[in-house]
C-alpha cells in the first residue's frame, strides 16, 4: 500500500442492489443503473468529490462507496422489499412493466398502477445503515 494514500474509511452506510435471478444480462445492467440513480439526490453524502486525471481532465463525482449487487428469487425480492419498508430504509424499485415503457413518466405510472404487495419486482435497491441493509438482503446471494 502506498504510504501517501490514507487507508480507506469503513463506511457506516451501505448501498445494495437485489436483482431477480431470472433476468437476462442486459436487464441486470439496465435495472442496476436505474435503481442506484436516485440515491445521490436523496442522500447527497453518498456522492464523493469530482475526479480528475493526471492531466487535470475533470470527471463527474461518483458514489463514495461500493455498490453491492445480489440476486435472489421473486420471493426473496418481496421479502427484502417488506423488510426495507418496515425498517425505513431508502428504497428504489424496478418492476417488470418498466421494461416495456419508453419514458420516465410511464415508468412512474406503471409503479403507481399496482399496490405495494402486488409489485412484480425485478430489482430493488437500498441505502442505509450497513447493519440494517445487511438484514434487508439476508438470504440473497452475491451476484456472480
Amino acid at each position: 500500500m502506498n504510504p501517501e494514500i490514507p487507508s480507506p474509511a469503513r463506511f457506516t452506510n451501505k448501498i445494495a442492489v437485489l436483482l431477480r435471478e431470472d433476468l437476462e444480462a442486459w436487464q441486470r445492467l439496465n435495472v442496476t443503473a436505474f435503481l442506484v440513480s436516485g440515491f445521490g439526490t436523496h442522500d447527497p453524502e453518498v456522492i464523493g468529490q469530482p475526479y480528475a486525471d493526471g492531466d487535470g481532465t475533470p470527471y463527474l463525482p461518483m458514489f463514495r462507496q461500493p455498490v453491492m449487487v445480489f440476486e435472489g428469487s421473486k420471493e426473496q425480492l418481496a421479502t427484502a422489499h417488506a423488510r426495507a419498508l418496515e425498517r425505513g430504509v431508502a428504497t428504489s424499485v424496478f418492476i417488470a412493466d418498466m421494461f416495456v415503457t419508453g419514458n420516465d413518466e410511464d415508468n412512474r405510472a406503471a409503479v403507481r398502477a399496482v399496490g405495494r404487495d402486488a409489485l412484480d419486482l425485478v430489482g430493488i435497491a437500498f441505502y442505509g445503515p450497513r447493519n440494517i441493509v445487511d438484514k434487508v438482503v439476508k438470504g440473497a446471494r452475491k451476484h456472480p
